[in-house]
């Protein structure tokens, strides 16, 4: 039995192989995973499609006490998850600990939303009542930057809607998830909840399997398109949460020195691997110099390096192809526009790129135009504010964006116009639990978190009655 076994119908289990994982900081194997072969995800299934008419009858105060001991399991256990974050995935230990905290606070608000009987219309004739029902078997595909808090939030809300899951973890950090899978093995019913791991090669395995009736998928755009032709056979329901390319609007009356620290922050927290940070920063003619600035101060100062040591700010990129996707992206930048902060990529071990900075660089650079999902961000001079707009609107993303200025009732109004699932004034990556979060365009399809992330684990059944 490996130290990492996958979780299927309540047995932890051997794979069929082995999936050594990577420490990003270091190029050296962590630890071997237990790897699914195509069999093991039909047992899964399988366990889950049994399973799933006793969990749906069950009462929804039966469900929550399931999803609460989750989460204790989650809180007893975060020193040793946190660690194991660190480990596969590279971000410090600190921003570690603030995942698994955010993994059980996601546990804990799904077990506290009920889905209540709607009530439409009562007259003389007849009364409507829209009900909830759960769906079926869920498939919970996570992605690489956000593995234990991504998957606490799909089983949070399939479970406590009546579904059962089958969870598969990116190949790259498939530990964390595995691990959780061994601490709740006795919480939960057998079948209720699976987990598989990978090596990014049975995903249509899983999301083409007619068994599943709803995948919930977060990843890039590529692959959600392909999840979508997937789910197309039978007509699954999806949500599909994928990249962005936000842009962050700088109006020229801000004070640089009150809003540089935040877009810094937002654009390179995770070392810029988040789907709704910021990716490309547009500011008026006047308040151009003093931001490109502070951000690269900010960008010379931080500590880049292993997550495990005391005073790392910000991780390697997780994964090599990742390393070597930004690493193409930022040799373009330099013929594109002029590194004023980071850029030379250090030799030796490890998927390290310090934080850079980009200025004079326009759209049709790549890394204007496409998501670079690493440390590296180009800031854009435009002429006024409709200019930035109109740039940032003409991406074929619209997962996020926002918009800066000392005039909180304008920047607002400029705001409303983003052709983007959440517009956020004077903040960026401002979200929780109770706050629906989606994306327009090429960003995704569906939400989730809040209530309406809760209905998209249903199916609405009208009940229609004759008086």
């Amino acid at each position: 039995m490996p130290d990492f076994p996958m979780l299927i119908d309540g047995a932890l289990v051997a794979g069929a192989a082995e999936l050594p994982v990577l420490n990003p900081a270091t190029e050296q194997v962590v630890a071997v995973a237990a790897r699914a072969d195509a069999a093991q995800i039909d047992a899964a299934v399988a366990a889950a499609k049994r399973a799933f008419p006793a969990w749906a009858a069950r009462s929804f105060a039966e469900r929550a006490a399931v999803i609460t001991a989750i989460a204790d399991a989650i809180e007893a256990g975060r020193d040793e998850l946190a660690r194991l974050l660190t480990l596969e995935q590279g971000k410090p230990i600190p921003q570690a600990q603030w995942e698994v905290a955010g993994a059980v606070g996601m546990l804990r608000y799904y077990a506290s939303v009920e889905l209540p009987v709607e009530e439409i219309e009562d007259g003389p004739q007849r009364r409507v009542e829209i009900h909830r029902r759960p769906l079926g078997v869920v498939a919970a595909i996570v992605p690489w930057n956000f593995p234990l808090v991504m998957v606490a939030t799909k089983i949070g809300a399939a479970l406590i809607t009546g579904n059962t899951v089958v969870a598969k973890p990116a190949a790259t950090t498939p530990l964390t998830t595995l691990r959780l899978g061994a601490l709740v093995r006795d919480l939960v019913p057998a079948g209720v909840l699976n987990i598989v791991a990978d090596a990014n090669d049975l995903g249509n395995v899983l999301t083409g399997h007619p068994d599943v009736r709803k995948i919930s998928f977060t990843g890039s755009s590529a692959t959600g398109r392909k999840v979508m032709a997937t789910a197309a056979d039978d007509l699954k329901r999806i949500t599909l949460e994928l990249g962005g390319n936000d842009a962050a609007i700088v109006l020229n009356d801000v004070e640089p020195e009150k809003v540089v620290p935040a877009l810094f922050q937002s654009a390179f927290i995770n070392s810029g691997q988040v789907c709704s940070a910021i990716k490309r920063v547009y500011v008026e003619s006047e308040a151009y110099d003093a931001i490109v600035d502070g951000l690269a101060a900010l960008a010379r100062d931080a500590v880049v390096g292993n997550g495990l040591e005391q005073g790392v700010q910000f991780g390697p990129v997780q994964n090599r192809d990742q390393y070597r996707r930004v690493r193409a992206l930022l040799d373009d930048a330099r013929a594109q526009g002029t590194v004023v902060a980071g850029g030379d990529v250090p030799e030796g071990p490890g998927y390290f790129i310090p934080l850079t900075v980009v200025r004079d660089i326009e759209d049709g650079a790549r890394l204007v135009d496409e998501e670079q999902f690493g440390p590296v961000l180009p800031v854009i001079r435009v002429q006024d504010a409709e200019d930035a707009l109109r740039r940032a609107n003409a991406s074929p993303y619209g997962l996020g964006g926002s918009v800066w200025s000392s005039d909180a009732k304008r920047a607002a109004a400029i705001a409303a116009r983003l052709d983007s699932g959440t517009a956020w004034v004077n903040k960026h990556l401002d979200y929780g639990p109770t706050v629906q979060f989606g994306g327009a365009k090429a960003s995704g399809i569906g939400v989730e978190f809040g209530v309406e992330g809760l209905r998209e684990f249903t199916q609405a059944h009208v009940v229609n009655i004759a008086k």
